[in-house]
């Protein structure tokens, strides 16, 4: 064990963390295997996934039917370019899959390697849409604070969390964003977009991106009626409809995608995470049938467009797999009815606990937000480090979970994989009652 916590620390860069925690603590668990909603330690502790790990390992660990579907994938054609229109039978049958149990026309589509690609070729293809048709000046993309959209050079600029740009920079121009309705309202929330709308000149924006669920930035579920005016936006100004659907689509928020929650039928739906429940990297863009109808009319040429993994033979098979089994076990309603448990033992812990303000679900994508005082909604002092405090407590008592700490926000977010049962969902909130308990005592004795 020694021995790999030194190898980690000498050869491995960790995505999105804390090198200089990383050099002085080592590694902070080293997993050795997954079961269900269980992750194991290279010591044999078990812990709740309670965030699919990264939002993406919704069928859960250890299912050996998915391994299976690669191997046997792998032994007759591992890998096999599509680019030059070669082709190959687990790519086909996995867009006509997808196209099937996606809201209506949208039925064609593109395969990159995971979600950040995903953003970057939805993005692409917009602008690549509005050039074909002779209004190249569609460059800007509209998204919105607090959303969350990848690492990649287009959708980090996409991105609405500061934190993000400061690394490399904002990495591309082309890029705004408007306010959501998070701590606000539709009617605020709308006006924004309108307003930065009419700022950049509808002429020349592309395409408002945004997330059904701004997951990343804390589980911020809009207002009911906030997307389907948004669409009217859109429509009323001539710009495409971007769904951002890598967090919520497949089966996470009680629907197969998340915009069926609201009724609104984007122009686009960009996915990846649950598509092959992260077993294997895989991502997309949905495109509408008008869209897909102006690129096969119009686009010149070949698409110099594409990834050497789009499409990949053994990924599709793991999707193909992965769906089948979504719909054969009622993964999707699971998470609807566990959802719905979930958000019930969130309301208890409020009910008994001085420090929880709102709390929210959407199928199994839930948040608690902590708050000095539930009743005004007044924040803690970013100082005071309350998330990461629960975060900590949860991990002791064998809860893997995420805090959202931005703009001085005190939020616990939630994914677990939806073959989630009752039992487990008691068992999950009873942790998160002890966890924040501690804490609310440790900061009675502090305040």
């Amino acid at each position: 064990m020694e021995n790999l916590r030194e190898l980690d620390k000498r050869h491995f860069i960790h995505p999105t963390s804390s090198i200089q925690q990383q050099q002085e603590n080592g590694p902070k668990v080293i997993m050795e295997k997954g079961e269900g909603i269980y992750l194991y330690d290279k010591s044999d502790n078990a812990y709740i996934d309670a965030m699919s790990s990264l939002w993406n390992v919704n069928i859960g660990h250890g299912r050996v039917e998915l391994a299976d579907a690669a191997a046997e994938q792998m032994k007759k054609l591992a890998f096999s370019s599509a680019f030059s229109t070669f082709s190959h039978e687990p790519a086909i049958k996995l867009a006509e899959k997808i196209a099937s149990i996606s809201p209506a026309n949208l039925n064609a589509v593109f395969f990159t390697s995971g979600g950040s690609e995903a953003n970057d070729s939805a993005i692409k293809l917009v602008r690549h849409y509005w050039k074909i048709q002779g209004q190249p000046e569609r460059q800007t993309i509209i998204s919105l604070k607090r959303g969350y959209h990848g690492v990649a050079a287009a959708s980090t600029s996409a991105t609405g969390i500061p934190q993000f740009w400061g690394m490399a920079g904002h990495m591309m121009t082309g890029f705004t964003h408007a306010e959501t309705p998070y701590g606000s309202s539709t009617d605020s929330a709308i006006a924004s977009l309108r307003e930065t709308i009419e700022t950049e000149g509808a002429e020349n924006v592309a395409a408002f991106l945004v997330e059904p669920v701004q997951g990343a930035g804390g589980v911020l579920i809009p207002p009911k009626d906030y997307l389907e005016k948004v669409r009217q936006v859109c429509d009323a100004y001539g710009i495409l409809l971007i769904a951002d659907e890598i967090i919520t689509g497949f089966g996470r928020t009680g629907k197969m995608f998340a915009v069926e929650n609201y009724g609104v039928q984007p122009d686009l739906l960009t996915f990846a995470k649950g598509v092959t429940s992260g077993y294997i990297p895989l991502g997309g863009v949905l495109v509408s049938d008008p869209i897909h109808e102006v690129l096969k009319e119009m686009s010149e040429g070949t698409l110099f467009h594409g990834f050497t993994y789009s499409g990949h033979p053994t990924a599709a098979a793991v999707a193909l797999k992965n769906i089948e089994i979504l719909e054969q076990e009622g993964l999707v309603e699971n998470s609807r009815e566990m959802g719905e448990a979930l958000l019930q033992g969130f309301q208890n812990i409020k009910e008994k606990l001085n420090i929880v303000g709102n709390v929210r679900t959407m199928g199994l994508l839930g948040a608690v937000e902590l708050v000095r005082n539930p009743g005004t909604n007044e924040r803690f002092t970013s100082d005071q480090k309350v998330a990461p405090k629960v975060i900590d407590a949860l991990h002791q008592r064998g809860v893997i979970c995420r805090p959202v700490t931005y703009d001085n926000t005190d939020i616990i977010c939630f994914a677990p994989p939806i073959i989630i049962n009752k039992v487990q969902i008691n068992t999950l909130v009873d942790k998160l009652y002890d966890a924040i308990h501690a804490v609310e005592k440790e900061l009675g004795q502090v305040m």
